[in-house]
Formats: structure tokens, C-alpha cells, sequence
């Protein structure tokens, strides 16, 4: 399947409505595995019943390769069928009267395809999501997950250009979705399809996507992989969106009213004087380390002291929550934690793990120092 591009795509569903979509630019190469992720109401779904042309856009145009699918401009709309991309919803949507192997192939029948050709299809698709053996079962009889790989295989056997999937794993529980995202990582490098996957879920999208498109009321916020999404987020709201525990963040800016936020500003006016505009840091709680010691702290980190008012285990790692006058921050550590409530430490951070932000929540870095040093002095 060629590279799907969305130009100015918007959706609007009534003259006094905000959009549901707003001038999204939006590549998706062929073979990658592109997950749309935000909140509820963000735009992704839409997003994604655009592509399917299940939408028809309010403005802008989608083209797959040269070919144009949608465009309001030249009044050009190619119905769904015709798009060559197959639709997995949340619920399975399985015909409860065919058997497995039944609901399997029912794609390939309307197709009218040869009866051989359809069953080496099927049989394949089902050895690969390990269904073949409910091949003679009915969907009421299949758990959840194994309901999801049917819905899954009937797409898959029709062999769509583009699969999208609109958070299909929502349904189950934590032990089938961890399943499930191996099940469609693995799918991914063996049909080398194309998909556009749409969750809410921060962790569904890292651990499955080459790329990540984050939204937020109707546009986007940032596209890149995994890692420059956690390592780089290009605003606020996207450092805030990922991560769990959430980004800790210091609002400067109310001098004698923030105890640690004052000497987060006065660490970066020391290190990073050629840096204006700063008016807030992100601290990823996994980045923080804590001593219970000044000395132990590692030279040239920022640091802060507090009281540590909670130690809270979560399995394989613990979060300690710190508190200031002012300020509550959160550190995660995979040690078994030396300290107890009511005990100082000093937290501390190197300075390449802080995130900087202006006022309008984007991000700051060195690389754009002078730049912003011109527009602030």
C-alpha cells in the first residue's frame, strides 16, 4: 500500500460545533505501524473513520500514493469498500450463527474468491493467531481474546493494503491485552501490513507502535517514535499525557510562594543563562534518584530536599512520594527503598533529564537558545 497522506483534514459536525479534527497533517508510510493516541474526544477515532470513509471530511483531502480518496475541494469521495483497508471495531462484531472458520472467510466469499485459494487463505491466517483448533466453534463459545484474534483473522484474510483498528483491545482484561499486543507485534513483522492503531492507552501505543501520533482536542500535538514522544515531548501536554507515575512539573515564575520551583529557576538561570522564557520543568519520576545524604548527592544535579510521606510499592518497583511546603513530587525506584514516611532526602536529577517549557507549554532546548534569547530580551 502506498503512503497514506492526510492534508488539512478537518471534520466538523455542525456550523456552531468546534472541529472534531482541525488541519491535521498526516503521513502514514507503507508497512508501519502508526498509533493514533490522546483522550477521550481528541479527534483519533474520527481520525481514523476518515481514512476508512466512514467520514466524510469537513475540509483538506486524503490521497493514498497519487490517488486521491477524499477531497472536499474537488468533491472526489471513494466509498469504503473501494479504500482497500479492512476495520476492526472495539466490539468484535463476529456473526454469532457461523462457526470460527465460517466468520474466518466470510470477507473472502463476498469477494467470491476460489475455494482453494479461500481455505489456503484461512487456514493460514488461523494457524498464524492460533485459532485452527476453534475452527468448528461458535463465537459465544471463545473467550474475549480469542473472539479479538477471529476479528482479527477475518480482516487479515482478505489481505487489506491498510488494517485499522479502533482500540481493539479495550475489552479485554490486563492478561489478554499483554497478550494481544505481543500477538499484533508479531503480526506486524510477518504480514507486513500496514496498521493505524487508535488507544487511549500511553503504554498500548509505546510497546506497539514505529510511530506515535499524540492528539489533543481535534489536533496534533507531536508525531515521532516512541522515544522522542517519552525522551522529547514537544509540549506539556504531551510530557504530562505519557508517562506513569505523571511527568512531575515546577511552575516558576512566584518567587518565595514555590520552594523548589525557586531553586529550579535560580539551578537554570546558573547553568543555562543563555536560555529565556522558562516558565516551567518536567521531571520524569523514573529519572529521579534520591540520598538520604547532601554528600551522596552526584555534582552537578539539580536537587531538592523534602519529606518523603509515602512509599508506595506497585510490584516490580516502588514510588516514593516527596513533599515541600509548596510541592508534591513522585520518584520511582526498582531498589527496595531504605527510607520510611516521615524521613528527609534529597532528591536529585542530572540536568540532561529536565524537561523545559515556555509559557505556552512548548518546549525549550539549548538548540533553540539564541533564538528565543533575541525574542526575549
Amino acid at each position: 500500500m502506498p503512503t497514506i497522506n492526510l492534508r488539512g483534514a478537518q471534520k466538523n459536525y455542525g456550523v456552531n460545533s468546534a472541529n472534531a479534527v482541525s488541519d491535521l497533517d498526516l503521513e502514514i508510510r507503507d508497512g508501519e505501524f502508526m498509533c493514533l493516541l490522546g483522550p477521550s474526544g481528541c479527534g483519533k477515532t474520527t481520525t481514523l473513520r476518515m481514512i476508512a470513509g466512514l467520514e466524510n471530511l469537513s475540509g483538506g483531502e486524503i490521497r493514498v500514493g497519487d490517488r486521491i480518496i477524499d477531497s472536499v475541494a474537488d468533491g472526489i469521495f471513494v466509498p469504503p469498500e473501494k479504500r482497500e483497508m479492512g476495520l476492526v471495531f472495539q466490539s468484535y462484531a463476529l456473526w454469532p450463527h457461523l462457526t470460527i472458520e465460517r466468520n474466518t472467510d466470510f470477507g473472502l466469499r463476498l469477494r467470491k474468491l476460489p475455494k482453494a485459494e479461500r481455505e489456503a487463505r484461512v487456514e493460514r491466517v488461523m494457524q498464524a493467531l492460533d485459532i485452527a483448533k476453534y475452527r468448528d466453534r461458535y463465537p459465544s463459545q471463545l473467550s474475549g481474546g480469542q473472539q479479538q484474534r477471529v476479528a482479527l483473522a477475518r480482516m487479515l484474510a482478505v489481505n487489506p493494503g491498510v488494517l485499522l483498528l479502533d482500540e481493539p483491545l479495550s475489552n479485554l482484561d490486563a492478561r489478554l491485552r499483554l497478550e494481544m499486543r505481543a500477538e499484533l507485534k508479531r503480526l506486524h513483522t510477518e504480514f507486513k501490513t500496514t496498521i493505524v492503531f487508535v488507544t487511549h492507552d500511553q503504554w498500548e501505543a509505546m510497546t506497539l507502535a514505529t510511530t506515535i501520533a499524540v492528539m489533543n482536542e481535534g489536533t496534533l500535538q507531536q508525531m515521532g517514535t516512541p522515544n522522542d514522544i517519552y525522551d522529547r515531548p514537544a509540549n506539556r501536554f504531551v510530557a504530562e499525557f505519557v508517562g506513569s507515575p505523571p511527568i512531575n512539573i515546577l511552575t516558576f515564575g512566584k518567587p518565595g510562594d514555590s520552594d523548589v520551583a525557586d531553586k529550579a529557576e535560580a539551578y537554570f538561570a546558573a547553568r543555562y543563562p543563555q536560555l529565556r522564557g522558562i516558565d516551567s520543568i518536567g521531571m520524569r519520576p523514573e529519572a529521579m534518584g534520591y540520598a538520604a545524604r547532601l554528600e551522596d548527592v552526584p555534582q552537578g544535579s539539580f536537587f531538592g530536599e523534602m519529606t518523603v510521606t509515602g512509599v508506595l510499592p506497585t510490584g516490580g518497583s516502588w514510588i516514593l512520594e516527596l513533599r515541600s511546603a509548596s510541592h508534591t513530587l513522585f520518584l520511582t525506584t526498582h531498589a527496595l527503598p531504605r527510607v520510611d514516611s516521615g524521613e528527609h532526602v534529597f532528591f536529585h536529577i542530572p540536568p540532561e533529564a529536565l524537561h523545559a517549557f515556555d509559557a505556552g507549554g512548548q518546549r525549550i532546548t539549548e538548540a533553540d537558545a539564541v533564538l528565543r534569547s533575541n525574542t526575549y530580551n
